[in-house]
């Protein structure tokens, strides 16, 4: 059966995009052109930029995977653990995804391209997948008892989502030596335990109010 203009479309953009990725993995994003990636899928420019305003473009195509995944595993965990093991548990699942799946080059170069103004910014994207559940965690801790109703939900997303970041810019620093999976669990630990003993704190005090 002969296939439609949309699906061979779909299949071009596929292989473009398959290709684009293997070169930044062998060869690094930076050193890697959209001519490069035309030649070697066979394509064109017409095709390429029909389908992606720049080699960027399949970084988001790319992240688009990796709230997939966020999302998916988030229908794993157990209902009854806590508000703390649930963000672990996320964050573990997280690091070794990124590190395994991307790689320390294409998060580097992703890293980069989160500086330029005029690039668009997958950092500061709210409506990604991974604030929308680290938003839904606070919302169950809250009616779960482990976090008061005062808290500043945003503002919590951010300050976990920073913990993120600021594991996974340290592990670019300074590179394979830096133990990930064991660095980043115990930064957002040391910040979990933080929150919850202030929250703690505040029941207190209200109780005797």
């Amino acid at each position: 059966m002969k296939k439609t203009r949309k699906e061979q479309a779909q299949e071009t953009k596929k292989h473009i995009y398959l290709t684009a990725l293997k070169l930044f993995e062998t060869k690094g994003f930076d050193q890697v052109t959209v001519d490069e990636i035309v030649q070697k899928s066979k394509s064109s420019k017409g095709a390429f930029y029909g389908h992606f305003s720049s080699k960027y473009d399949i970084f988001l195509e790319k992240f688009k995977e990796i709230d997939h995944f966020y999302e998916e595993f988030t229908t794993t965990l157990p209902t009854n653990i806590s508000f703390k093991e649930r963000v672990i548990s996320l964050i573990d699942a997280q690091m070794k995804y990124l590190k395994d799946d991307l790689g320390m080059d294409l998060m580097r170069s992703v890293y980069k391209s989160g500086l330029i103004e005029n690039e668009e910014n997958f950092f500061t994207n709210s409506e990604r997948e991974l604030y929308k559940i680290l938003h839904s965690f606070i919302q169950k801790a809250i009616k779960d008892g482990e976090l008061s109703v005062q808290i500043n939900v945003q503002q919590t997303v951010i300050y976990i989502s920073r913990c993120m970041r600021g594991s996974l810019y340290d592990w670019l620093v300074f590179g394979k030596d830096f133990d990930l999976l064991q660095e980043s669990k115990g930064f957002i630990v040391i910040f979990l335990d933080g929150l919850l003993t202030k929250e703690k704190s505040n029941k207190k005090i209200n109780s005797y109010k």
